[in-house]
């Protein structure tokens, strides 16, 4: 289950997937499997002990020219078009349109006041059967 504002997912979005596949498998030991996109492409989950860890997302279209390679990380909301509202009046920009993934929630892209990116989630279902992401122990 997941819980209004805890980091609830993290997403690495990579050029070349095989590469990051390959790095993350030969040093953590993650294992992948895949998930079909829109236009025919596959995001890719992060498995660790049959347990979904993160994902990889390609930045291989078009689109996405100019983005970063890096770690997004995403927080649960409880209704992330209110709390995007919330956000671009306290000074936050929305990157692009909230938008929905089907089985997985409904998303919004910001930077905050100072720079830096997140997402914004509700989740419908867990992505990949992500959980809440604290610091366990």
């Amino acid at each position: 289950m997941w819980s209004h504002g805890r980091f609830h997912w993290n997403e690495l979005m990579a050029r070349d997937v095989e590469r990051a596949k390959r790095f993350y498998a030969e040093t953590i030991g993650w294992s992948f499997t895949s998930m079909p996109m829109d236009g025919g492409r596959l995001y890719w989950c992060a498995m660790l002990d049959d347990m979904p860890v993160a994902g990889l997302f390609p930045l291989d279209a078009l689109e996405f020219e100019g983005v970063p390679e890096g770690w997004m990380p995403y927080l649960a909301v409880d209704d992330v078009d209110r709390r995007a509202a919330l956000a671009v009046k306290a000074g936050a920009k929305l990157m692009r349109p909230i938008f929905d993934v089907p089985g997985v929630g409904r998303i919004a892209i910001l930077t905050e006041p100072g720079g830096a990116g997140i997402g914004w989630m509700t989740p419908a279902a867990a992505a990949c059967g992500a959980q809440d992401q604290g610091v366990r122990g």
